[in-house]
């Protein structure tokens, strides 16, 4: 494809994903964090799980659900080939995706437990919600095994060390349901990780994803203003530098 086409493409993405703005970061998002503490101004704790969401050593996000690095890389390297950097701005990886998706899962998101999991359990349509006995937090960690598994019967190399091309091609596969799962479906697992990447790309930065509210200011979203009764009234454009809760 030609630079023009990635640019078109890639505009074209961040034009069509108005939900992640209109429905998304506006509200309340994807669920509760455990331990999370906006305060800035606390003192951190000692632990690598710290209120601050961060190591205190190193300033890297500490990690609250993921407990291995590979199987953290593997989220990592998906979540980048759904949502890639390029010249337009910056991809799953630098907006923190990855982290914010492991807070979520250490939390009400990953273990549904605001939510009605009793049987029975069937097919069901897309309006009938969630359709499974498997908690999110379960389905994440059996899907990101069974993308590195598949990488290995495909192309006898983990899902981190093969090209862009190859995990678009199991990235495919379990889109198209093509991967045998227990309890879900890969097609199921796929919809989860792609939802979870937009929403990590545009949430409010303090759930840990949109770093620098990167992801807002490609789309020209202005985050959340106190007010604009000071220029609703005026006919020329306003342009707002975004700020977060």
């Amino acid at each position: 494809m030609s630079e023009e086409g990635k640019n078109l493409s890639r505009r074209d993405f961040l034009k069509t994903t108005g939900i992640a703005t209109g429905t998304l970061v506006g509200g309340g998002i994807i669920g509760g964090l455990i331990g999370y503490n906006t305060n800035k101004k606390s003192k951190p704790s000692k632990n690598a799980n710290n209120t601050t969401g961060h190591d205190e050593h190193t300033g890297v996000p500490a990690r609250m659900f993921f407990m291995s690095q590979t199987d953290f890389q593997v989220l990592s390297n998906a979540t980048e080939r759904i949502f890639p950097k390029d010249n337009l701005g910056a991809g799953a990886i630098d907006l923190g995706v990855p982290y914010f998706i492991d807070r979520q899962l250490a939390g009400n998101y990953g273990s549904n437990s605001k939510e009605y999991m009793q049987g029975p359990f069937a097919e069901g349509a897309p309006t009938q919600g969630y359709q499974s006995r498997l908690t999110r937090a379960e389905i994440f960690t059996q899907g990101v095994m069974a993308l590195e598994n598949e990488s290995k019967k495909r192309f006898k190399k983990g899902f981190s060390d093969i090209t862009e091309k190859q995990m678009d091609e199991i990235l495919t596969a379990f889109q198209k349901d093509e991967v045998k799962m227990s309890g879900t479906t890969s097609g199921f697992f796929f919809a989860l990780l792609r939802s979870a990447t937009l929403n990590g790309a545009y949430a409010d930065p303090m759930y840990g994803g949109n770093r620098n509210m990167e992801g807002w200011k490609m789309k020209g979203f202005p985050g959340h203003q106190m007010a604009y009764i000071g220029e609703i009234e005026k006919d020329e454009f306003k342009k707002y530098e975004p700020k977060s809760l």
